[in-house]
């Protein structure tokens, strides 16, 4: 896994593909979209690590945000049209309690203009087509929400977030909430899940490091599974479990784990299940995995 902190004006898919012809990966994905105009923490995966993406894409989010009140656009964001400019008047305190309506468990109507697919088509090919389609709510949690500042119509807020959080759609509501419109002027995530901003590289980073040095800057796959407790099978256990074989659970508590072989390291996801048996959940083939790199390496 690499944590990239994607510059402004890029893609995700673009910054993906960048980072992958940097590393000379074979398979990448990445592990939570950043609209083009956001910036921050992007992690990449490549290898068999693509395997455990949903883990990442599960995880809470945090961001900073910047929301500009008394302006609506097309998009919801500075990419749009402007709609329509209102005058504000937002003491402190209705600030406060517009927020206020927004933490906790909520509902959200994903904006138009997404990459949420609706008949296998994004939702912003039918916009950009000039089609209106109904979207169905979708109840996400804002775990935080707190401003840290105001300038003027500007709002600075701190936002964490479950997976499926529109702050496009945030800002709009806190606007539609303090009747005066809003839309969102800036976005940075700085968290995914317990990775941190701070781990980040930048792609220019990425592209002055020395080709040897680059792989020094990846995190091996079971950094992604450190929040769940270790499970070390022996010999035959281990060949057995990497095959697919439920192997028995040794009386642990029901749960998922993360799977290791004494002899070669991790092999992947297990859950110990009701009948208390180990059953593989997702399995890493890590050892063939390698294999290239070290072939690679011998032909420098």
């Amino acid at each position: 896994m690499l944590l990239l902190d994607k510059p402004q004006g890029v893609t995700s898919n673009a910054a993906l593909q960048a980072a992958k012809r940097l590393l000379q990966a074979r398979k990448a994905g990445h592990a939570g979209t950043l609209d083009p105009r956001a910036t921050g923490l992007l992690p990449l995966l490549f290898g068999e690590a693509t395997k455990l993406a949903s883990r990442l894409i599960d995880a809470d989010k945090t961001y900073l945000a910047e929301v500009v009140l008394g302006v609506t656009t097309t998009t919801g964001d500075t990419e749009g049209t402007v709609l329509e400019s209102r005058p504000v008047d937002a003491a402190p305190a209705r600030i406060e309690d517009a927020l206020q309506r927004f933490r906790g468990e909520i509902e959200q109507i994903p904006p138009l203009y997404s990459a949420l697919k609706r008949e296998g088509r994004p939702l912003y090919a039918y916009a950009r087509a000039g089609e209106t389609v109904e979207r169905q709510p979708r109840r996400v949690r804002i775990h935080r929400l707190e401003l840290l500042a105001r300038s003027d119509a500007t709002l600075s807020l701190h936002v964490r977030c479950s997976k499926g959080t529109y702050i496009r759609t945030l800002a709009e509501d806190i606007g539609r909430a303090l009747g005066c419109g809003a839309h969102l002027g800036a976005l940075r995530r700085v968290a995914s899940g317990p990775w941190r901003i701070a781990q980040a590289i930048s792609l220019d980073r990425l592209e002055a490091a020395p080709p040897e040095a680059r792989a020094a800057l990846l995190h091996p796959p079971e950094s992604m599974l450190r929040d769940l407790p270790r499970f070390t099978l022996q010999g035959a256990d281990a060949i057995r479990f990497r095959n697919g074989q439920v192997r028995p659970g040794e009386g642990r508590q029901a749960g998922l784990y993360a799977v290791f072989a004494a002899e070669t390291g991790l092999v992947g996801i297990g859950e110990v299940a009701a009948d208390g048996m180990l059953h593989p959940r997702r399995l890493l083939n890590l050892t063939e995995a390698a294999q290239p790199a070290e072939k690679h390496r011998e032909t420098l």
